[in-house]
């Protein structure tokens, strides 16, 4: 690590050797299933899909599932790899109701936007979380990041907030598959800021809501900002930056 600036470690024969033929025992994720009818689709806060959109919306689910065979691969490899511990990662898949919900809250506050851009700007519909001890996770993110680029998967988003004053503290990473195409998101945590992401969740959820006030929100906030001002600085994490491509052999999945 240099002065100013978290530079990315090189990635060895042996530890690629070993990532990827750890991939060959992974089991893949569960199959695409028939998408729902196509009956309109109704939430709270007044939020409402079309049939018509409301079919598109299950057509996209449905690829994300399947690409999320491929995905899981790579990331499970990853994670293995750097140490990390993968929390939830039964929750990869973002639940419809969840995705129909961000979907029609962009539609409403952006009726501008038509629902293929919307769709097409999903980045979490397939997410994961990786997690090391402070001491552990500067490095753990430097490997981790590295790998999934070095396997082609190409860095869309890079949101470091371990230098913030207030609010969120942690790192979100977007992606876009090697294989499909599909957009998914890393988050890279510590068990302090993971457990404060969790306990700020439902003021989160209820912040968003386009149905409640200025007022509420600034209120839900400052909640929040308390939360996450206990969470400690990991050494380096406010400096760490997106990994260099650089490609190696993908991991092998059961589908290919």
């Amino acid at each position: 690590m240099t002065t100013g600036t978290t530079t990315t470690p090189p990635i060895g024969r042996s530890l690629l050797t070993a990532a990827l033929a750890t991939a060959l025992a992974l089991g893949a994720g569960p199959a695409a299933t028939a998408a729902p009818g196509d009956d309109g689709w109704r939430g709270e806060g007044g939020l409402t899909l079309s049939p018509a959109d409301n079919a598109e919306v299950n057509t996209y689910i449905d690829r994300a599932k399947q690409a999320e065979r491929s995905i899981s691969v790579d990331v499970r490899t990853a994670a293995l790899a750097s140490d990390a511990e993968l929390v939830g990662f039964d929750n990869r898949l973002k639940s419809p109701d969840s995705l129909k919900r961000k979907v029609a809250t962009s539609l409403k506050e952006r009726p501008e936007k038509n629902l293929d851009t919307v769709l097409a700007g999903l980045t979490d519909a397939v997410r994961y979380t990786l997690q090391w001890p402070d001491g552990a996770y500067t490095d753990g993110v430097a490997t981790a990041s590295s790998l999934l680029s070095a396997w082609g998967n190409d860095t869309t988003k890079w949101t470091n907030t371990w230098g913030r004053v207030s609010g969120y503290k942690g790192l979100n990473t977007g992606w876009r598959a090697a294989r499909s195409g599909q957009l998914f998101e890393v988050q890279f945590h510590t068990p302090a800021s993971k457990h404060a992401q969790e306990v700020t969740h439902a003021l989160y959820e209820e912040q968003r809501l386009p149905s409640t006030s200025p007022a509420r929100k600034k209120e839900l906030q400052a909640q929040q900002d308390a939360v996450f001002a206990a969470v400690p600085l990991p050494p380096g994490a406010d400096r760490l930056s997106p990994p260099t491509p650089l490609r190696a052999p993908l991991p092998v999945s059961a589908t290919g």
